[in-house]
Parts: C-alpha cells; sequence; structure tokens
C-alpha cells in the first residue's frame, strides 16, 4: 500500500468511513503489535494493547490535522499506551515456585531502615547549614526532582547558571557533611578549641 493510499484511507475514515479505517487496521496491525511487543515483552499484553490502540485511534483519528503523519501518529499512541500499561502493571515475568521460596524478603531490614533514617537526617542537617540559595538549589534538583529547565524558570536563572550552582553547592554540601561528621568523631575535651 502506498503512502498516497494511506492518506486517501486516513481521509475517508476521518470521515466516518468503517471499511477504510478496517483497511487501516489490516495495513499497521503488524507493526503496532511489534512496537508493543517490543515494550511489554508478552504476546498476549501485546495482542491486547494493539487492539486498545487501534479502539484510541479511531476516537481520536479526527484530531490528526495531516493525513500523511498517520502512520507516526499511530506509532506514538502505541508507544505511550504501552508505557502506560507497563507503569500501571509492571513488567510480567515467569518464575518457578521453588526460586519464590528462596528468594528474600523485599524491603529494608530494620537495621537498614535505621541506617537510612540517620544518613537522611544528617543529609538534612547538612542541607541546614548551606546558604539558602544551595539548599534551594540541591532540594529542587534532588528531593522535589525538579527539572534544569524547571528550575531555570523557578529561580528566573539561566541553565548555566543552575548547573554551575549545582555544582558548588554539591561541593559546599559534602564539605558542611565532612564538618559535621569530624565534630561528631571529637572527644568532649577536643570540643572546645574549635
Amino acid at each position: 500500500m502506498s503512502w498516497i493510499e494511506t492518506k486517501n484511507l486516513v481521509e475517508k475514515a476521518q470521515t466516518g468511513d468503517r471499511a477504510a479505517y478496517g483497511e487501516l487496521i489490516e495495513r499497521f496491525q503488524p507493526t503496532v503489535y511489534a512496537i508493543a511487543l517490543a515494550r511489554l515483552r508478552n504476546p498476549t499484553e501485546a495482542q491486547e494493547l494493539t487492539q486498545e490502540v487501534f479502539l484510541h485511534g479511531m476516537k481520536k483519528l479526527s484530531q490528526l490535522r495531516d493525513a500523511q503523519c498517520f502512520a507516526g501518529w499511530l506509532r506514538q499512541i502505541t508507544v505511550r499506551m504501552a508505557i502506560n500499561c507497563l507503569t500501571r502493571h509492571g513488567p510480567m515475568q515467569k518464575t518457578e515456585p521453588a526460586m519464590l521460596e528462596n528468594a528474600e524478603a523485599s524491603g529494608a531490614s530494620p537495621l537498614e531502615a535505621l541506617v537510612k533514617a540517620e544518613q537522611t537526617a544528617e543529609l538534612y542537617r547538612g542541607l541546614d547549614r548551606l546558604k539558602p540559595i544551595d539548599r534551594a538549589t540541591l532540594i529542587a534538583f534532588y528531593i522535589r526532582g525538579r527539572s534544569l529547565k524547571q528550575m531555570s524558570r523557578e529561580f528566573e536563572t539561566p541553565i548555566g547558571t543552575i548547573k554551575r550552582r549545582l555544582h558548588v553547592a554539591r561541593i559546599r554540601l559534602r564539605k558542611a557533611l565532612e564538618r559535621g561528621a569530624n565534630f561528631k568523631t571529637r572527644r568532649p575535651h577536643e570540643t572546645a578549641c574549635v
């Protein structure tokens, strides 16, 4: 099927011609299935997703502005829906029952949880020792998960400056954490000289 034939079928389908959309499904089903299978790695889920993609495509076909872009548009829908499926369900993997019996429990042990809590508290104490701009920069990027672009808008600062601030703030935080660790390891009679 040529691109001109595809374009004509898309235009007919956009006007409500179900037979034209059926031909598009026949033409693009192998491609959609291949993309879904590559993402999901499960033939059954890929087959179900393929059906969902074509149903979604039929509902949204009127929003496609350029009929020549149908293949790419359908590909994007497939990828997006596959990602959504993975984030909702996670990848499915078969496991032998014997392997499950020997598996360790998931999650941190009480000791690991305690160590992590102490490390987190120490990190926040280190952040409290920083200048407000350093603290705000590190918190925005590492704790709130802001992108450089988002931070650039929030701080009304160029991205290059944000990168430099992150670099400098990390160095200052490391030094603050080292000072805090050195302070904790000193003996009581040594702290008077600080």
